[in-house]
């Protein structure tokens, strides 16, 4: 009789322990997307900060670019042009060096600029595919 009430004393702790693995893994699983969220944030803010420094050239429009993915796409040689490569390649250094990782700059001649950013997050659902995430920053500069 005794084996038995041990046996089922670790069944029971067994299915707590397994339970308490599934609330850490999915812990983890929201970890990472809150830190692409901050990631993206951050530099969202960077390359604005980055057109403030350059106000001129920001109002001019040239910091304006299209959803880029790779930053080898921008061939100028400006300020504006090494900034833009810079931020696309800390884009895919910070949240994945992926092909859904993309940026946009949306400027007009008054200053109101909009920044977006995309990536994957496909590890916060579990591996599903098409999970792209979309932050945007509105901001005059």
């Amino acid at each position: 009789m005794g084996l038995i009430e041990i046996l089922v004393a670790v069944l029971i702790l067994s299915l707590g322990l397994l339970g308490m693995a599934g609330l850490q893994a999915n812990a983890l699983k929201s970890n990472q997307s809150s830190y692409g969220r901050s990631q993206a944030v951050m530099l969202s803010y960077y390359i604005l900060d980055a057109m403030r420094a350059d106000r001129s050239a920001a109002i001019g429009l040239s910091y304006n670019m299209n959803l880029t993915c790779n930053p080898g796409a921008i061939t100028t040689a400006d300020l504006a042009g090494n900034t833009r490569r810079d931020w696309l390649t800390s884009l895919r250094t910070s949240l994945g060096d992926a092909n859904t990782t993309c940026g946009a700059i949306a400027c007009d001649a008054d200053g109101n600029c909009t920044v977006s950013i995309t990536w994957d997050d496909s590890r916060a659902i579990g591996g599903t595919t098409g999970s792209t995430q979309t932050f945007q920053t509105r901001s005059r500069i």
